[in-house]
């Protein structure tokens, strides 16, 4: 029967994006970890083990997408985005944080909506940095972070494209304005806090020379 000539040329196909996908997905899967740890890294200043798990995070993300580079039938259906995403996240800090060159999306090896949404997750992790720098008490260099962290917003909102091409990207600049916000909040407070305890140690030297 016909049916038997369609079915098998349909298995045949499908065995093969099976496969793809059998290698690619705990491919994408280690991207995200290897991703994660880098970051953590990062905030603990361990630029070296960063880099060496970003470099590890590269290797198995080009594994994933060698695997399903013949599979256009699952190669966008989240997963891997999801990984390059994460991958972008990740080097985006690791630059931001050591003042190297921001990475451009073709030097990744990711799409632009991963690269957009990887950069604009790094501005959750960029707050945490500048909130170590504020318990540091180094305020004026939290002011440039948060330069960057406006920069970085508004080269995002100026991509208004529906979520069809830019999927998650409107929810991710809302939350990037929020954090920023918040941000510029908590760097204030402290800058406030420095300039009266600079007063007031002012105030009492003054009180000490006169009484001595």
């Amino acid at each position: 029967m016909e049916l038997e000539d369609i079915g098998g040329k349909i298995r045949e196909r499908l065995d093969i994006v099976n496969k793809g996908r059998e290698v690619a997905l705990p491919k994408a899967r280690q991207v995200i970890r290897h991703s994660s740890v880098a970051i953590r890294a990062i905030h603990r200043e361990k630029f070296d083990e960063a880099a060496q798990k970003l470099d590890d995070a590269k290797a198995s993300l080009v594994e994933a997408q060698n695997a399903l580079k013949d599979c256009p039938e699952i190669y966008y259906a989240g997963f891997l985005q999801d990984a390059e995403k994460e991958y972008s996240e990740g080097r985006a800090t690791f630059a931001l944080v050591t003042g190297a060159p921001l990475p451009k999306p073709d030097e990744l090896g990711i799409g632009f909506p991963p690269y957009l949404s990887g950069l604009g997750e790094a501005m959750g992790e960029l707050r945490r940095h500048i909130l170590d720098i504020i318990r540091r008490g180094k305020l004026t260099e939290g002011e440039r972070f948060l330069t960057i962290m406006d920069d970085v917003y508004y080269f995002l909102i100026s991509f208004d494209y529906p979520d069809a091409l830019t999927p998650g990207l409107r929810r991710i600049t809302d939350l990037t304005r929020s954090i920023i916000e918040k941000t510029r909040g908590d760097l204030t407070t402290a800058m406030r806090q420095h300039e009266l305890h600079d007063a007031l140690a002012r105030v009492e030297k003054t009180i000490t020379a006169e009484m001595g």
